[in-house]
């Protein structure tokens, strides 16, 4: 993966609400743990897509993917590339996004953009992958799994041969359209016992991360982290707010900049900053 970009990136914000015993495979701390393993990686691509896999590989630990200063960055949950420079991107969704099409799209031109240097050619563009686990129906047709290729509307057959396919899985399916093997893995992502060697191996790794003193003290400083994160933007938020109302205010004319102060709970100083910049 080309190294030109590696700001720090601010992506959206997901607090932390469960214990470390808690965890489960699918919350976002514990499945990017477990997928930084190839062990468990390798054979979690294979029972989705159906093929074998020789190797993988992580061009970082976690990805992250930032273009220019002024775009929005994102973060990987899972990065990774095959023997055939396949690239494959997984994300963990178990709350319901009805933006998540857009967002599949996003990622995929965010992937693509920063795999090519700036005038290199575009057939150095990589087949990819850009995998959804839902834990909810997208498109409530009861499918567990939804895979979008472009192809021509007027002639199916005709596939546009841009290599790039977007899966979106849906761990609540009703329909016979998957593998045993899949069946069990989705089943289990959905909090339900594993059920054969793959998924009973992902069990084991749950537990063992969870005796992991290493792994614990990471979880509760991320929680910390993010705790610390949430309130700076609350307090952001409700200084906004409160010199919004302010500014209503002397837009208004009618009310001093004492009372001004007094009702929107600011200083008169900075009451008067705001009138001046009117």
């Amino acid at each position: 993966m080309n190294k030109k970009n590696e700001n720090v990136a601010v992506t959206e914000l997901k607090p932390v609400v469960k214990g470390f015993e808690e965890l489960e495979f699918k919350d976002d701390f514990m499945f990017g743990v477990i997928m930084r393993n190839p062990r468990y990686c390798k054979p979690f691509l294979e029972t989705i897509l159906g093929i074998k896999i020789s190797n993988i590989k992580y061009p970082k630990t976690q990805e992250t993917i930032d273009i220019t200063a002024n775009s929005k960055s994102v973060r990987l949950d899972v990065y990774v590339e095959d023997e055939k420079d396949t690239v494959y991107n997984i994300e963990m969704q178990v709350t319901i996004n009805k933006n998540l099409p857009k967002r599949a799209r996003y990622y995929q031109g965010m992937i693509d953009l920063n795999i090519l240097e700036k005038g290199e050619d575009y057939k150095n563009l990589k087949r990819s992958f850009v995998i959804f686990i839902c834990t909810f129906d997208l498109f409530g047709k009861g499918r567990h799994i939804y895979t979008f290729e472009n192809r021509c509307l007027q002639d199916y057959e005709i596939d546009l041969g841009d290599e790039t396919t977007k899966i979106i899985l849906n761990t609540k399916g009703t329909m016979d359209d998957v593998s045993t093997e899949m069946k069990n893995l989705l089943d289990y992502i959905d909090g339900q016992a594993s059920s054969d060697k793959f998924t009973k191996e992902l069990e084991t790794a749950v537990k063992t991360i969870k005796d992991n003193e290493r792994w614990r003290v990471e979880y509760m400083t991320l929680e910390m982290r993010e705790k610390e994160l949430l309130e700076q933007g609350m307090e952001y938020g409700m200084e906004q707010g409160m010199e919004q109302t302010a500014l209503r205010m002397l837009q208004v004319g009618e009310l001093s900049v004492e009372k001004i102060a007094l009702y929107s709970g600011l200083d008169i100083e900075k009451v008067l900053e705001l009138k001046n910049n009117l």
